[in-house]
C-alpha cells in the first residue's frame, strides 16, 4: 500500500493515476475541503481516500498505518494558501510531522517533492523545502528527494504570463539563461520508479527535461509551433529583486524569489539520469504541440 499526501494536486493526483494505472494499491489523503470532484476522481481510479490534515499529527499517524510507503507532494502554494495554512505550518512543520509519522508507522521508503538545487534565490518556501530535505535525510527513512525544475504546465502557462492561446509571453530577466523545463507528467513518473528503484534509495533526484532551453528559444519554438510571432514583455531582474525584498507574504515572496531563479536560469544534464531510470521525458517542443493542439 502506497500513501499519497498532496493527491488532489496538479502532481499528487498524476501520481495516483500512475499507481493505479498499474495495479497498485493506493491510499489517498485528502482535507474535508478538498474539492469533491477531485477526491471523487480519486476514487473512481480506485484510491482508498481517508481524511486528514499534514497540521494534525493523529490522522497522519492513521494514514501511515499498514503503509509501505509514502510520496507527498503537499503544498500550502498556489491553491491551499490562506490564514492557518502556511508555508511554515504546511510546507514545512506538517512535512515534518508527516516525516516523523511515517517513521513512527514502520514506513520504509518516503518520496519527498522539493526544488532543483540550482534554484538559487532565498525565499520562504524553498527555504521550508531545505529544512524538511536535512529532516528527511537525518531521520533514518530510506529516502527519495525529487528535485524538479520548472513545471511546464505552470511556468508555460497564463497563470505566470506565458499566454500561448494569445501568442503574448511575459520573461522574467532577459531571458537568455537556459532552464530545463519539465512535465509535472515526468515528475510523477520518476516518483512512481523511485517506489522500486534501488539507484533512488536515500538519493536526491535533480530533475528536468531532456534539454535546456532559455525562455526566448522557448518562445522562438511556440511561435514556429503555432505559425505567428509572440509579443513579449521582459520583467527586470532588478524589478523581481525589488519585489521579492519588499514582500512581506510568504506566497508573494516566494512566487518573487522563483521569478528571480527563472531569471538567472537552471539547466540540468539529464543524460545519467535517463540511463539509470528509463524514464520517458517530454521535451518542449512535444508540449508545446500538444499545448497549441497541433
Amino acid at each position: 500500500m502506497y500513501l499519497v499526501v498532496g493527491s488532489t494536486g496538479l502532481l499528487g493526483s498524476e501520481i495516483c493515476r500512475q499507481l493505479t494505472a498499474r495495479g497498485q494499491e493506493v491510499r489517498s489523503l485528502v482535507r474535508q475541503t478538498s474539492d469533491p470532484a477531485k477526491v471523487q476522481a480519486l476514487r473512481d481510479r480506485g484510491a482508498e481516500v481517508v481524511m486528514g490534515d499534514v497540521r494534525d499529527r493523529a490522522s497522519l499517524d492513521a494514514a501511515c498505518r499498514g503503509v509501505s510507503a509514502v510520496i507527498t507532494t503537499t503544498s500550502a502554494m498556489p491553491f491551499s494558501y490562506q490564514p492557518g495554512n502556511t508555508i511554515a505550518e504546511v510546507d514545512r512543520d506538517g512535512q515534518i510531522g508527516l516525516i516523523d509519522a511515517a517513521k513512527a508507522a514502520g514506513v520504509r521508503h518516503l518520496v519527498y517533492t522539493a526544488f532543483s538545487h540550482g534554484i538559487g534565490a532565498s525565499f520562504p518556501l524553498k527555504d521550508a523545502k531545505r529544512v524538511v530535505e536535512e529532516h528527511l535525510v537525518a531521520s533514518g527513512l530510506t529516502y527519495t528527494i525529487l528535485l524538479p525544475s520548472y513545471f511546464m504546465e505552470v511556468w508555460l502557462s497564463p497563470a505566470v504570463g506565458f499566454d500561448a492561446a494569445a501568442a503574448k509571453a511575459a520573461i522574467y530577466g532577459e531571458g537568455r539563461s537556459p532552464i530545463s523545463w519539465i512535465s509535472l507528467v515526468d515528475v510523477a513518473r520518476f516518483a512512481v520508479a523511485s517506489l522500486t528503484n534501488p539507484a533512488a534509495r536515500d538519493a536526491a533526484l535533480e530533475l528536468g527535461g531532456p534539454e535546456a532551453l532559455s525562455p526566448l528559444e522557448v518562445v522562438k519554438i511556440y511561435e514556429e509551433a503555432g505559425g505567428r510571432p509572440f509579443e513579449v514583455q521582459h520583467v527586470p531582474e532588478s524589478a523581481l529583486a525589488a519585489q521579492l525584498e519588499a514582500a512581506t507574504d510568504g506566497m508573494q515572496k516566494s512566487f518573487a524569489g522563483l521569478m528571480l531563479s527563472y531569471a538567472h536560469g537552471n539547466a540540468i544534464d539529464m543524460r545519467e539520469m535517463l540511463q539509470v531510470f528509463q524514464v520517458p521525458v517530454t521535451s518542449v517542443h512535444e508540449y508545446a504541440q500538444r499545448a497549441l493542439g497541433r
